[in-house]
């Protein structure tokens, strides 16, 4: 029986996984905590601070799960990993071993998106969301998706979003690749304008016709994809027990 827990990115919240809802097996176990700072949950007062982060993400991420990790997410779960118990499994979803590339979001638009979000933090948000719907076969659907999930206004404080958009540019998941601390899995849409196939591992696999928000665009495609690869990690995790 897979358990998997869903883990959001940037400038969204767990409401972004709800379109997924109907594409569960009866058989699957899902939670989609919020990040601290977005959603209900209060923010940290040090919001770079993965230490704290690891304390008050702590009972949310259990070891006997498959953590899923979208965009920042997966970033931080990646670090994560190196600060609670691994998990039976972490699939990176729509993110590559750093979030900047060359063929993708350099290093100075990176840095322009920060600035230009510390002058105008909510007009910046909103461009944000558009630049992630642009790879989607329908652009203009993804964002009224978005908009009609997450409502006008972001959905965290500004001190964790700019904590955030730090840690786009200063996190890495070198170790996955290099001394993975559990078995991992590499997971992204075709057409993600804000990923470098390039940037990721051998056998990373692709899922067609959809850029960097699957969930809404191929939401059935994505929850069998994860269900199959959590499938595959609870059984080598069986296997091995034997």
């Amino acid at each position: 029986m897979p358990r998997l827990i869903l883990l959001h990115g940037w400038g969204v919240d767990a409401r972004i996984w709800r379109p997924l809802a109907p594409h569960w097996r009866a058989d699957c176990q899902v939670a989609s905590p919020d990040w601290p700072g977005y959603g209900d949950r209060p923010a940290l007062s040090a919001p770079q601070d993965l230490d704290a982060l690891a304390e008050a993400m702590a009972e949310a991420l259990p070891a006997d799960a498959v953590w899923v990790g979208w965009s920042l997410g997966g970033l931080l779960a990646a670090a994560l990993c190196r600060r609670l118990s691994a998990p039976r499994g972490l699939i990176m979803l729509g993110m590559g071993l750093r979030f900047c590339h060359p063929a993708a979001v350099n290093d100075a638009a990176l840095n322009d998106f920060r600035r230009a979000f510390a002058r105008a933090p909510e007009a910046s948000w909103r461009h944000f969301l558009r630049w992630q719907a642009g790879g989607e076969p329908s652009p203009r659907v993804i964002w009224r998706q978005l908009t009609s999930l997450l409502g006008d206004t972001p959905p965290a404080a500004l001190p964790t979003l700019s904590a955030g958009l730090a840690q786009l540019g200063e996190l890495d998941a070198q170790h996955l690749a290099s001394a993975p601390p559990c078995p991992v899995a590499w997971l992204y849409g075709a057409r993600d304008p804000l990923l470098a196939p390039a940037g990721l591992p051998s056998g990373a696999e692709t899922l067609p016709d959809s850029g960097h928000c699957t969930m809404l665009s191929q939401p059935a495609a994505l929850a069998c994809a994860l269900q199959r690869l959590a499938d595959g990690f609870t059984h080598a995790s069986t296997m091995g027990r034997q």
